[in-house]
């Protein structure tokens, strides 16, 4: 039975690839204009079904706070709105700016957590019971949505929107476009194309690092994580399986408990970067 169950299991480089391949489709496939298989379910699912529960936690913050002592959960939430609220003043000194850009980067700190926390769930949890559901052990699917670049990168746009409208806001058009071409060189005419292009350089590296450095830390810890389960099914393949299956808890354990301290430090880099890109959109060079 064990042989025949080994027999028929996945190679290793087959399970990785497996689990690093986004649900593309859903149902059977129909002909179309538009291509929806360049589309990850699995990301748009888990992104958007966390982000609202991340505005559900707020709102009932919000609806539980109390003048009084505050409860365990309220107390939770005051430390982090005051350490954004501390972050935000430090960088952003518009106080109107402010009563949007701290509560944003609250949200996108909680978000990116609870995105980047269901790389603790075990690896085979979620997609047993998808493919249980779609009788089908074929079917993808991919739980953290922030080891997609498609989702860090279209965050990192956000931003760049967000950057850009404040430039905008603070320094009116005429004196952005000539933040554009005057620096940071100088407002020499033989200048300008230099500045103009150091300045769409500059957007597109912040924007990209910002994605690029978030989809990153988390795609290596995904792969880590797959990784150590590939140890737990060696138990049916040899004699010495048991032994790998003992030491796939203790790895999976160890690396778990560090890779808290990797899913809430990039929560909170992503958020501070977006602090200081608005910020730096406030002010002039």
């Amino acid at each position: 039975m064990t042989i025949e169950h080994a027999a028929n299991a996945p190679t290793p480089s087959e399970y990785i690839v497996h689990h690093l391949t986004h649900l593309n489709s859903i149902g059977e496939k129909q002909s179309s204009i538009v291509d929806w298989s360049v589309i990850n379910y699995d990301t748009l699912f888990f992104s958007v079904g966390l982000g609202l529960f991340t505005v559900f936690l707020m709102w009932l913050a919000a609806r539980k706070a109390t003048s009084g002592v505050p409860g365990r959960f309220q107390g939770c939430v005051e430390v982090l709105v005051e350490m954004v609220a501390n972050q935000a003043k430090g960088i952003v000194h518009s106080p109107e700016s402010r009563r949007f850009v701290a509560p944003l980067a609250l949200t996108v700190f909680l978000w990116i957590f609870l995105m980047n926390a269901m790389d603790l769930l075990p690896v085979d949890l979620l997609p047993f019971f998808w493919q249980t559901a779609m009788d089908s052990h074929d079917v993808p699917l991919r739980v953290v949505a922030t080891a997609d670049l498609s989702a860090t990168l279209g965050m990192s746009i956000g931003v760049l929107m967000l950057c850009l409208f404040y430039n905008i806001k603070i320094k009116g058009v005429k004196g952005w476009v000539h933040e554009l071409f005057t620096a940071p060189f100088g407002s020499h005419p033989v200048l300008w194309p230099v500045n103009l292009l150091m300045q769409i350089i500059e957007f597109a590296a912040k924007t990209i690092s910002h994605g690029m450095r978030l989809f990153g830390n988390m795609y290596a810890g995904e792969l880590v994580f797959m990784l150590i389960a590939l140890m737990g099914s060696a138990w049916a393949v040899s004699a010495t399986g048991i032994a790998l299956a003992v030491a796939h808890v203790v790895a999976g354990f160890a690396w778990a408990i560090f890779h808290i301290l990797i899913i809430t430090l990039q929560a909170f880099i992503f958020m501070m970067l977006t602090l200081v890109y608005i910020g730096q959109a406030h002010e002039g060079h």
